[in-house]
């Protein structure tokens, strides 16, 4: 079957993800280190504060999902959500990014506050946006490349905030650090609500559940669990999160201590993430040959294989660190739209299984492992931080540079193994996954017809 998407559409698709990734990559890549040298907690809280608010969030994404597929307005099931939280989530994520003039105890209040509101108004905006990618179109080839453009602009975000953040910090803060981060996500909060927008008002829902279909949560929760797809890839979506966590929480302090040149994350960034786009770029054509699921395991044993061999490299070794992350990226950039392609798959097999669908149900259900990927995540780094004794802002001993080096690589590393051995267990392959959408596409034509 075939049902091809315009440009515009994709691309005011891609941009809703862009949006979310102004703060979603500041929370991976910056929110640690914020935390510890500019906000002033302790590693080991802030590790605790990603963990309790990460997974109470995970929590509530299925609560979100069941809440999107019960949705009926006339712009859609999924839409209309992009449009109700833009505002909310701009000026959310600047509050979690302020740093108050209170007491020690009064911070660690206001963090979790701020904190949790931030993770809730995301699981709000980004269960029904992730789930469009199941209603938008049901052709796999297509979904693969309306991810691909989600990608894209998703993976810009974290190229401007990765390698532009902290000299935008700079800039505006004038040597006050808080203020620059304060200003940096005001105008990355500006520029989301502009995207969600953009969005809402480009994108359409094309794939409805059949309108005999009876509202039912008890079977919605019985058929998820039922589905081995759906298991096989939460896994895999806990371990990959995990993995991008830690990875992503330890460079700022690995070039800040251990190789002694902090301008040289921004830069390291900007290498890698290019690198990343252009394997996003070339992941819709390598996954139409290889099947998304070959792709993914391809993907994640090179990852594996390059961010374990991070821990050879001494850190003053600028040029080879950097042509690893290149490697390291590249390969990497071929899985990053196979995940949201592949939730839309295993709706599909839900809905062939069983004649039942639920995109938001099942879309959340996979997203709560990645927010428990990335309250694990973030929560090992910070604890693994804190066993090695890291002290934030002063000259690290030996142990803790050793620390930081290992959390970069091995550990972060092992994360991808596990993600790995997971895809094992994913059984929609290449061929199963086209017999499943010219089979949904028959029913469709019937029941639409009646």
């Amino acid at each position: 079957m075939t049902q091809k998407l315009s440009i515009k559409e994709k691309v005011g698709y891609g941009l809703g993800d862009m949006a979310a990734n102004f703060i979603f990559q500041t929370m991976i890549a910056l929110q640690l280190s914020f935390y510890a040298d500019t906000f002033g907690l302790r590693a080991a809280t802030a590790g605790t504060l990603f963990l309790v608010v990460g997974l109470g969030a995970a929590a509530f994404n299925p609560v979100m999902g069941v809440i999107a597929d019960r949705t009926n307005t006339r712009w859609g099931k999924f839409r209309p959500w992009l449009l109700w939280t833009a505002v909310p989530f701009g000026i959310i994520a600047v509050l979690t990014f302020t740093t108050p003039n209170l007491s020690p105890g009064g911070k660690i209040i206001y963090a979790y506050t701020t904190y949790t509101l931030l993770r809730l108004i995301y699981v709000v905006n980004n269960v029904p946006y992730a789930a469009l990618t199941c209603v938008i179109t049901g052709d796999p080839d297509e979904r693969t490349s309306l991810s691909s453009y989600r990608q894209i602009f998703a993976n810009a975000a974290a190229f401007i905030v990765q390698a532009l953040a902290i000299p935008m910090c700079d800039y505006f803060g004038r040597g006050n650090r808080a203020k620059g981060y304060q200003m940096t996500m005001g105008l990355f909060a500006i520029l989301c609500v502009i995207f969600f927008f953009t969005a809402f008002a480009t994108t359409q829902e094309r794939i409805q559940p059949d309108p005999q279909q009876k509202t039912s949560l008890g079977q919605d929760l019985t058929d998820l669990i039922k589905n081995p797809s759906w298991i096989a890839l939460f896994l895999v979506t806990i371990f990959y999160f995990i993995a991008i966590s830690i990875r992503g929480s330890v460079m700022l302090p690995y070039f800040k201590y251990c190789s002694g040149k902090e301008i040289l994350f921004s830069w390291f960034n900007g290498f890698g993430l290019t690198a990343l786009l252009l394997g996003v770029a070339i992941s819709n054509t390598l996954s139409i040959r290889l099947g998304k699921r070959n792709l993914f395991i391809l993907s994640m044993t090179l990852a594996a294989i390059f961010n374990v061999a991070l821990i050879f490299i001494p850190p003053t070794a600028t040029v080879a660190i950097f042509a690893l992350e290149v490697l390291r990226q590249f390969a990497f950039g071929w899985s990053c739209p196979l995940l949201w392609a592949m939730i839309a798959d295993v709706a599909d097999y839900g809905e062939w299984k069983t004649g039942r669908r639920a995109s938001a149900t099942v879309t959340s259900a996979v997203v709560v492992g990645l927010w428990a990927g990335l309250a694990l995540g973030g929560g090992i780094a910070a604890w693994l931080f804190s066993f090695y004794g890291y002290v934030p802002n002063v000259m690290q001993t030996a142990h803790a540079l050793m620390g930081i080096r290992l959390t970069a690589s091995v550990y972060a590393g092992l994360a991808f193994v596990l993600t790995l051995v997971c895809l094992f267990f994913y059984p929609i392959t290449k061929d199963f996954n086209l017999q499943i959408a010219d089979e949904l596409a028959e029913r469709r034509k019937k029941f639409a017809a009646s």
